[in-house]
């Protein structure tokens, strides 16, 4: 398998599009599969597609397309999704429990094993069978779970100091749903998802489209 690593991000955002799309054929009991269909589906040129793919371990054939089954199997596999990636939570309120509820990302490699928090009243529930506990049990938690991943849903102002203290704990990942932009050392991952930040994008392409909206 390539690395990871040494795809361009616009690819490894397409790649996922085509995973699904592929995996409802094979759903659908369909064999093969062109980059041609693939291409009208995403709404990306056929062109693209093919190179996009040059990047995992897959070949097409020549007037005939990838065969599904084994599409489906080196997508995931690429993109980690085959692997299990343990994960703390942090910030449990309402964006926060509802990822502690979201049992889809696992599905994905994504397993979040416990959820901290600062407010007292949060240790010890259990949310999705999933633990809460407090943020000045991290250390002990991260050396009983050996999470590698951090998954940031706390108030804004709140962001850099739980970025400093999850990175203290040793985890080396963090995807941040907050708006605010985490300094973080340049061995550590940062995966930027902030729903304000689409929220405005999409607003204004609104407004741009429908003006009197």
């Amino acid at each position: 398998m390539k690395q990871a690593w040494k795809v361009p991000e616009p690819t490894l955002r397409r790649l996922p599009w085509y995973l699904a799309f592929v995996k409802l054929l094979k759903g659908r009991g369909e064999v093969v599969v062109s980059s041609t269909q693939i291409a009208k589906e995403i709404n990306v040129d056929p062109s693209q597609v093919a190179k996009d793919l040059s990047f995992i371990n897959i070949t097409g054939k020549t007037r005939v397309g990838y065969e599904v089954d084994t599409l489906v199997a080196v997508l995931e596999d690429f993109l980690g999704f085959t692997s299990r990636h343990k994960a703390f939570l942090f910030g449990v309120g309402s964006l926060g429990a509802s990822l502690l509820h979201d049992t889809g990302l696992r599905q994905y490699g994504l397993e979040i094993v416990a959820g901290f928090d600062v407010r007292e009243e949060m240790r010890g529930r259990l949310i999705n069978g999933i633990p809460v506990f407090h943020m000045r049990d991290l250390p002990a938690k991260q050396k009983e779970y050996g999470a590698t991943i951090g998954v940031i849903t706390v108030p804004v102002e709140r962001a850099q100091e739980v970025t400093d203290r999850i990175i203290g704990a040793g985890i080396k990942a963090l995807w941040n749903f907050t708006p605010f932009r985490i300094r973080v050392p340049e061995t550590v991952v940062v995966q930027n998802t902030s729903i304000y930040a689409h929220l405005a994008v999409m607003f204004n392409r609104l407004n741009a489209i429908n003006p009197e909206v």
